[in-house]
């Protein structure tokens, strides 16, 4: 893991300053080592977090004869399989790093290189002879890469702070960004929220030869466009799976530094603890997070998976005052406003992490994309029946299914249950048909914008932008294929692994892996029947299938409940803001920076107060003005742009006793 940074410029060499002026503000991401390399037109930077080759695995690297460089951020799991081959073709390595390798595949196949890489990463390759640059972002977008397109060149980096070290990048956010944030949780691909940023989207690679740069898709999730017969038994798939998972977490844990798990106490993170205790020899290491809200606690599955595998476990317990302190620093790091708080008590957990000695952790995230765990899939399979069968006297029963970790869940109510259910009916047979409400719902931030803000947004027609962000062939995909497509390239890429993932882990100089990730296992699930993911109304079927007598039953049968925190009650003690957010909501600096409508906050901010901020909408809304003034504060008012400074620890509980 690590930071990195790179010029490609038009028509001068690269300032050695301003490349370490762009790494120096990625040093969370790399504090144990930086490296440059300068030639001519091209400038590469790297920070490092050492984890593979200790000693040797200092980058840039080259090829023998020094023609290939390459940066990289991230891991290649499969690096000792590919040096293996790569020797016998007659390369010669000078490291043991997992890095080198791609130097050589890059000789070995061009650009494919990155078809043959298992891993996660963000790469940046000069190729000396031929002056051609090559950048690629993994798969499915784990790793970030951000890049500016000015008169003077191409710049690169990690993160949007280092480009911003650079006086020609301007400091904007931009409008209709901030409206696809506030709908989708994230801009849509490949926007930032900054006005001439953009990123490279997940399975994307980028040449830049003659001052031409050229974007090209090398994968993409793709589903069966004809229904799939049952050729095959619930158990037969599930033995493969079981086996493609052990490999996935077996390559994962590859390094050369101690490595811990997350334990949630949900399905996936136990599904992984569990393969690491009888599948490897690596020591179990695992790390939670509590809540002092018991809606929001999940303490009880924790310890009874930490009993039942006898792990080595310390949870933190994070308390809503942790959270409104994390919360600006969080923002800071994750370059873009959230809609929920819940990315701060990670980023305390990551520290904690840190604190324990450890540099990486494994977390079961992505296994809801991938297997159909979320409750928008069977949301959706609900609605889709009662377009269908609106006479049907199941339907209530059916609504009563969903949503029982909720304490305010609009299935409570009858009558709002059937208007939610009901809501979007008329886009039934549409890709985007399972997503509609809930973009609905996020998109209420809008009302608080001021009005010459929604003016410049008009008529956006959101369902008509992402639309063109669909592959042609979805509409012959089954429809849970279809809300997976879109889920894992909304909310998965451009939230959870973003402001909920690498940022936060990175902030405490942490690397997340994710072996429901692995390519392997998506275009394995990819391929499944349908029913093999949501089977009626279960969730992750065939998962639970292939765990049968790894776990307890309660965790194995449990009904998925999501990571979530205290959202808009967390700025509040005693029913007053805290310090930082009763400024950044006052008339004033509300109108100094232009987003949203004072009028509107103050009613907003009054509700919350008053603890009557019950609903996603209200909390979304809060917290989602509150984070784009904490960035507005502190990247485009400030001519200087620091990190803020670290928030008090969080409360650490007694390591739980280990059984053997």
């Amino acid at each position: 893991m690590c930071g990195i940074a790179g010029i490609l410029s038009r028509s001068r060499p690269v300032a050695r300053e301003l490349l370490a002026a762009m790494i120096g503000r990625l040093h969370h991401r790399g504090p144990d080592g930086r490296g440059f390399h300068l030639d001519g037109p091209i400038g590469l930077a790297h920070a490092r977090l050492s984890i593979i080759d200790l000693a040797g695995g200092d980058q840039p690297i080259a090829n023998e004869d020094r023609s290939v460089w390459v940066v990289f951020n991230g891991e290649i799991f499969n690096h000792i399989e590919l040096r293996a081959e790569l020797l016998a073709r007659g390369h010669r390595f000078a490291t043991q790093s997992d890095t080198e390798v791609i130097v050589h595949l890059y000789e070995e196949h061009g650009d494919d290189f990155v078809q043959h890489l298992n891993g996660q990463f963000a790469i940046a390759l000069w190729d000396a002879r031929r002056q051609r640059l090559v950048l690629a972002r993994d798969r499915v977008g784990i790793r970030p890469l951000f890049y500016h397109q000015g008169a003077a060149g191409l710049a690169f980096a990690s993160e949007v702070k280092a480009l911003f070290a650079l006086p020609e990048v301007p400091r904007r956010l931009d409008a209709h960004a901030l409206g696809e944030v506030f709908t989708y949780w994230a801009p849509l691909p490949s926007h930032t929220v900054f006005e001439g940023i953009q990123a490279l989207p997940p399975g994307h690679r980028m040449v830049v030869e003659g001052g031409m740069p050229r974007i090209e898709r090398y994968w993409d999730w793709s589903f069966p466009t004809t229904a799939q017969p049952a050729t095959r038994s619930a158990a037969d798939y599930a033995d493969e799976l079981r086996a493609l998972l052990i490999d996935s977490v077996r390559l994962q844990l590859r390094a050369d530094v101690p490595v811990g798990a997350y334990l949630s106490g949900g399905l996936d993170s136990s599904i992984v603890t569990t393969l690491i205790k009888h599948y490897t020899d690596v020591p179990l290491r695992t790390f939670s997070l509590t809540f002092e809200d018991e809606e929001f606690d999940e303490s009880a599955y924790q310890n009874e998976l930490v009993a039942y595998l006898g792990t080595e476990h310390t949870a933190l317990r994070c308390k809503r005052g942790d959270i409104a302190a994390a919360f600006p620093r969080a923002i800071w790091h994750a370059e873009s406003p959230i809609v929920r708080t819940a990315p701060a008590p990670l980023m305390l957990l990551a520290g904690h992490v840190r604190s324990a000695g450890y540099k990486v952790v494994l977390t079961g995230e992505g296994a809801d994309e991938v297997f159909g765990g979320y409750d928008l899939f069977k949301e959706a399979r609900i609605r889709r029946f009662m377009a269908r069968a609106p006479q049907s006297k199941m339907r209530g029963h059916l609504i009563d299914r969903l949503y029982p970790y909720l304490k305010h869940s609009p299935a409570a109510s009858r009558v709002m249950a059937q208007r939610f259910f009901a809501e979007g009916s008329e886009h039934l047979g549409q890709p985007h048909f399972a997503h509609g409400p809930r973009w609905a719902t996020t998109r209420r931030v809008w009302q608080f914008f001021t009005p010459e803000l929604r003016a410049q947004l008009g008529g956006t027609d959101h369902l008509a932008a992402i639309a063109e962000h669909l592959p042609a062939e979805i509409g012959q995909w089954a429809a849970l294929n279809q809300d997976q497509y879109i889920e894992a390239h909304t909310l998965m890429s451009g939230y959870l692994l973003s402001s909920q993932g690498d940022r936060v882990a990175m902030a405490e100089s942490i690397e997340g892996r994710f072996p429901f990730l692995d390519h392997r296992l998506i275009e394995f699930a990819n391929r499944l029947p349908p029913r093999y993911k949501l089977m009626g109304l279960t969730e992750k079927y065939l998962l639970k299938h292939a765990m049968r007598g790894l776990l307890p039953e309660g965790i194995r049968t449990r009904t998925k409940q999501p990571y979530r925190a205290p959202d808009s009650a967390s700025f509040f003690e005693g029913g007053e803001p805290v310090d930082y957010v009763a400024d950044l909501l006052s008339e004033a600096r509300l109108k100094d920076a232009g987003y949203f409508d004072p009028v509107a906050v103050s009613k907003l901010m009054a509700k919350c107060r008053a603890g009557r901020a019950i609903g996603f909408g209200d909390n979304m809304a809060f917290v989602g003005v509150v984070s784009t003034m904490l960035l507005h504060d502190q990247f485009i008012a400030s001519n200087a742009p620091a990190a803020p400074a670290a928030e008090a620890p969080a409360s650490v509980a007694a390591p739980l006793a280990a059984t053997v």
